[in-house]
């Protein structure tokens, strides 16, 4: 709950809000934001973790499961930097690949996916490097800044995660 204040701050940035959903990225609400994390605590089937700096505590963003499918054995999960001094660090990838070896070591999941927009190359880059390969596209599902564009759909299974380690 301590950090809720400063989550509020980075579901407030522009570049987090046209990169996380397709829908019409309206500022957070301090009290939204409030609400959503007392939320988390009864979900069943969403994982949220806190991407903190090791060496300050500074929590920075955030990652987790989205969505659960057990009978397919699919997680549909999701990330985010909102501290504009951690992007481009590492942060990130660094994450996901902790996520990544939780879903499969811990759940039992054959296969985690996601949703990426074609214009967040930074994103892509880093699932990239993660194992996650692009399995196709949505064109022009969602609309920014005056233009449409891709959505990817982008996944790794497990076969494919414990031959890369």
């Amino acid at each position: 709950m301590e950090d809720v204040e400063r989550a509020y701050e980075y579901m407030s940035d522009p570049e987090v809000l046209l990169n996380l959903s397709p829908g019409i990225p309206y500022p957070m609400t301090l009290e939204r934001e409030r609400q959503w994390f007392e939320s988390q605590i009864e979900m069943k089937d969403t994982y949220n973790f806190s991407i903190e700096d090791i060496e300050t505590g500074l929590y920075i963003g955030g990652c987790g499961i989205n969505k659960i499918d057990w009978k397919n054995s699919i997680a549909t999960v999701g990330i985010y930097i909102g501290d504009r001094d951690f992007r481009d660090k590492g942060y990130g990838t660094e994450a996901m690949r902790l996520l990544i070896h939780f879903i499969f070591n811990q759940m039992n999941i054959n296969r985690i996916q996601l949703f990426v927009f074609s214009f967040n190359e930074r994103a892509i880059s880093s699932y990239k490097k993660n194992g996650f390969i692009e399995e196709g596209r949505m064109k022009q599902a969602v609309y920014r800044n005056g233009e449409y564009h891709d959505e990817i759909v982008m996944a790794i299974l497990r076969e494919n995660y414990i031959k890369s380690i």
